[in-house]
């Protein structure tokens, strides 16, 4: 039994390194037949000896647990928001702030992407996952631990001989890439389902899928990008991110240390153009200040740290002409409103057409056929029209 407990582990810990190598440094060293025979024979192992079962083995990734009702937990470190600036101006007036409330006139600041997905808390001891828990309302939110597992980008074991606390918790966003999202809704089109609106949305969803194993199936990943525990191991938020890389998380290798106003914008506009180019949704960028003892003095207000702001982009909008509306009829008798427009460039692609979601909305923004209208991007597959510019005045006929 001593014997086969070893083979078990051996082969357990071989396959959490391959999936780290595989899905989080994008540089496997197996080829995914020798993989999946070794998560094979894994799972027969597992199977014939249930008392050498592992809760965090990666035989649990393909999912399987069925949860009706999902835990409300309380946040052990509150999940607060962040407070958003949207100019130059906002900015510099919250880094001037620091100063002043620091009384320092040299600070480090570390700039992040603010990926636009959705927010989950990892609670790990002993370099093993515990818990997975939502925002919530920031105070608690619910356990959708069996449904995290089958995101291959978390790891459920750290990786050995790293320096990381024996108790923490990690906050990170998850996410669909936009590629993914593709081809998931090309192949609900196949088997005509109703395709999902957005890749956030679609997240958000997925969480809360009663059978993990649907969830496997999702293309969901995880960014991870903040550290909460009352025991720091490292002095500052930068070194916590190169860290804990090596401890096995997928750190975003997009955040930069910066050390005053210009250079956080020099990060700020290179984002704001290069950002098309990203696989994955971020809405703006994330400013900390870099050091952890500063951001406990700093602490926070009642909803935002004071340490850190997002700095919002501005979504894209275009105008162009609705030409014609049609209507589509969903799998489950759903007639939805679709604009046809003038073939318009908007977030790197050719938009023809925008979603106009119901009647209400319709009525709500008063169209008519040849409208100049205002579209906009905004993380939605299918744009959407926001306003409208002037009119002919010829009336969309609603039939719904």
């Amino acid at each position: 039994m001593n014997s086969l407990k070893e083979e078990i582990n051996k082969l357990r810990d071989e396959l959490h390194k391959h999936n780290y190598f595989y899905y989080v440094l994008d540089k496997p060293i197996i080829s995914d037949y020798d993989f999946d025979m070794k998560l094979e024979k894994l799972i027969k192992l597992e199977n014939k000896f249930p008392e050498l079962f592992d809760i965090n083995s990666p035989s649990q990734r393909v999912g399987g647990v069925i949860t009706k009702n999902f835990k409300t937990v309380e946040h052990t470190f509150q999940m607060y928001s962040l407070d958003n600036s949207y100019s130059k101006d906002d900015l510099l007036t919250w880094i001037e702030r620091l100063h002043k409330n620091l009384k320092t006139n040299q600070l480090d600041y570390l700039c992040e992407l603010k990926f636009d997905g959705v927010s989950i808390n990892l609670t790990y001891e002993e370099g093993n996952l515990i818990k997975a828990v939502t925002r919530g309302d920031g105070i608690q939110g619910d356990d959708v631990t069996e449904n995290i597992k089958t995101i291959k980008t978390i790891p459920l074991k750290l990786n050995y001989n790293n320096k990381y606390p024996e108790s923490f918790q990690i906050r990170g966003e998850i996410i669909i890439g936009k590629n993914d999202f593709k081809v998931l809704n090309s192949n609900r089109l196949k088997y005509g389902l109703d395709q999902y609106m957005n890749p956030r949305n679609t997240a958000s969803g997925s969480l809360k899928l009663q059978d993990s194993s649907e969830v496997a199936k999702r293309p969901l990943k995880c960014f991870l990008y903040q550290i909460a525990t009352n025991h720091h191991s490292y002095d500052s938020q930068n070194d916590y991110l190169f860290n804990a890389r090596n401890w096995g998380f997928n750190i975003s290798n997009t955040f930069k240390k910066c050390k005053n106003f210009d250079e956080i914008m020099e990060f700020v506009d290179y984002w704001e153009s290069e950002k098309e180019k990203l696989d994955f949704e971020i809405d703006g960028i994330v400013i900390k200040v870099d050091s952890i003892n500063y951001q406990k003095k700093l602490g926070f207000t009642s909803k935002y740290p004071r340490w850190a702001i997002a700095f919002k982009y501005k979504t894209e909008q275009i105008s162009t002409q609705l030409k014609s509306v049609s209507y589509q009829v969903g799998r489950t008798g759903a007639i939805t409103p679709v604009a046809n427009l003038n073939p318009v460039l908007i977030g790197g692609t050719i938009v023809k057409r925008a979603s106009l979601h119901n009647k209400d909305q319709i009525e709500k923004l008063d169209l008519f056929i040849d409208d100049h209208v205002i579209i906009e991007k905004g993380g939605e597959i299918i744009p959407k029209i926001v306003s409208r510019r002037w009119t002919k005045h010829f009336k969309i006929s609603i039939f719904l």
